[in-house]
């Protein structure tokens, strides 16, 4: 005997009370990465947040495009190199990076959603003011001498504040914002600044019902290998400290933290490569990544 496929009045049922704590409340969804790669996993992903804005959902979506500024580098024969997971940028990478992200990223991910039926609108965090943002200070310890040194990163920023007015322009009359990772400092310095961090910013400054980080993997694993469904704040911490959540699931529980000290009620790593994991998560019992709460 074979498993009968899911009934979808079933499907339909199970997801009624989701859609309603979903209604009117703002969802940010990080998307990039290998989520980003393949035309039909974009256009599903764009299928999927059309689809939360027609049900009441008010979805904001921050993408990164690692790849794709990598593939415009190597054809440029520009070399790239990275300090603790953040990309060295000089003033002349600074100008591919805004290129790219705020260029034909920015429009792919906003014209699949348009094309699904929803209006969505690229912006970077220049735009309006959204994203002011602060260089990127890091420090390394020398194993010789055993002291501090500074990092220099180049045009690497951070948010420093977060401008809503232009979001919540965008949300009141039913248009998807897409957010390129791109800032501007106080002096009108542009900055190159994770999207991960631009994506806990937004999220905590709008009051965000959900986080969602899309990433390319299942979510957190416990010191056993085995994946955590859901897990608190202070458990996080702990596995922190304890070395089993490390390497570059850091920066991503360390950006989700961030959102839930600000007001965000939860924040998810998840596997965007996985098909409607968004929806999954947010409709159905059993969610697709690793919960965050505090």
């Amino acid at each position: 005997m074979t498993d009968a496929p899911p009934d979808p009045m079933k499907l339909l049922a199970g997801a009624l009370p989701f859609l309603k704590r979903y209604d009117d409340q703002i969802v940010v969804v990080k998307y990039g990465g290998h989520a980003m790669g393949e035309e039909e996993t974009a256009l599903r992903f764009g299928r999927d947040i059309a689809l939360l804005e027609q049900v009441g959902v008010n979805p904001v979506v921050v993408h990164g495009g690692g790849p794709q500024i990598n593939a415009m580098l190597k054809r440029l024969n520009v070399q790239s190199t990275f300090v603790q997971g953040l990309r060295v940028t000089d003033e002349a990478m600074l100008d591919v990076v805004e290129m790219v992200l705020a260029g034909p990223v920015n429009k792919q991910v906003a014209e699949a959603i348009t094309r699904a039926g929803a209006m969505a609108v690229g912006i970077s965090g220049k735009d309006g003011g959204l994203v002011r943002a602060r260089k990127v200070t890091r420090t390394v310890r020398d194993p010789g001498s055993n002291l501090e040194q500074v990092l220099d990163l180049g045009f690497v920023g951070e948010p420093d504040s977060i401008d809503t007015k232009v979001l919540k322009l965008m949300i009141g009359a039913d248009i998807v914002p897409v957010v390129a990772p791109v800032g501007v400092g106080h002096d009108g310095q542009t900055y190159n600044i994770n999207a991960d961090t631009v994506a806990g910013a937004i999220a905590g400054a709008l009051g965000a019902e959900r986080l969602l980080v899309l990433t390319d993997v299942a979510g957190v694993k416990g010191p056993d290998g085995a994946f955590i469904p859901e897990m608190t704040v202070a458990r996080v911490k702990q596995g922190i400290a304890e070395g089993w959540i490390n390497a570059g699931m850091i920066p991503k529980v360390e950006t989700c933290i961030y959102a839930i000290e600000r007001g965000v009620k939860g924040a998810v790593i998840l596997d965007g490569r996985v098909p409607h994991a968004v929806l999954r998560e947010l409709f159905t019992d059993g969610g697709a990544g690793t919960l965050i709460k505090p």
